[in-house]
């Protein structure tokens, strides 16, 4: 770790390592996160589980990330996430705000290209996303739709 005037730098392992995760009202783990959790774990080192307690249709980005290559089985309100050494770039569809914003972190984490479709939801919530992960680093750009 080094710290400086304006930042701090944190190497963390190459892989991080399998969690289970439960949704719960304040103070527990929020369900807003679950979706980039979902992501990142997507990518962990062996399997998590996440339980959804909070909204039952909280999955809808499952088949997305899946389309990526994550392996993902969901159980009812459970989500068994077997972390894969890489996610590959695809089309997918945000059906909302928060699974948009997993999506988006999976896509920046992928090998290739992934073009988010349906960015309205993604727009809704986060001004000028691109532009802000563009200062971290990211590549990613907007598309003009025809």
């Amino acid at each position: 770790m080094a710290i400086g005037p304006d930042y701090i730098e944190i190497v963390g392992p190459a892989r991080p390592r399998a969690v289970d995760v439960k949704t719960l009202p304040y103070p527990g783990f929020p369900t807003d996160l679950q979706p980039q959790i979902m992501a990142l774990l997507s990518l962990a080192e062996g399997t998590s589980t996440i339980t959804e307690s909070i909204f039952l249709s909280r999955f809808k980005h499952v088949d997305e990330l899946r389309r990526m290559g994550a392996q993902i089985v969901t159980e009812g309100q459970s989500a068994i996430v077997r972390g894969v050494k890489k996610l590959v770039g695809a089309t997918v569809t945000t059906t909302d705000l928060r699974a948009g914003a997993g999506l988006l972190l999976a896509g920046l984490a992928a090998e290739g290209v992934t073009v988010l479709e349906q960015i309205q939801h993604l727009d809704r919530g986060y001004s000028d996303i691109e532009s802000k992960l563009k200062s971290l680093g990211a590549e990613i750009e907007r598309l003009a739709t025809n």
